[in-house]
């Protein structure tokens, strides 16, 4: 898992103006390989109970959501695009994980992405 997200993971940066036009060969490159990225990270959350959990938010949160998806989703213009990426995320992540918070606060490695849905 951890080779998958360090090597096969990439998600080109476009300038918001080269892929606002959602018929160009960029905008849907980059989308492509940003649902790629939510199906490897909905897999890699899927290893939490039999892989230490440590190690499978280490994968899927600090390295693939922090690293990767999150730039994508911070460059995906506010509207129902946005929210289908959030929701994606959101429906990925294991609900145990959030069980023994309290209200209003979030795993520290969701603090970037809780910020951003709370705009």
């Amino acid at each position: 898992m951890k080779k998958s997200v360090e090597e096969d993971v990439f998600i080109p940066l476009y300038p918001k103006s080269t892929v606002e036009d959602k018929s160009s060969l960029r905008s849907k490159f980059q989308e492509r390989r940003f649902w790629s990225a939510v199906k490897l990270l909905s897999n890699v959350v899927r290893w939490d109970g039999i892989v230490q959990e440590d190690k499978v938010r280490d994968l899927g949160l600090s390295k693939l959501l922090n690293r990767y998806l999150l730039l994508n989703i911070l460059n995906t213009p506010l509207g129902p695009d946005n929210i289908e990426k959030c929701n994606k995320v959101v429906a990925s992540l294991p609900e145990r994980w959030f069980q023994n918070l309290k209200g209003g606060s979030t795993l520290p490695e969701l603090l970037n992405f809780s910020q951003h849905l709370l705009q």
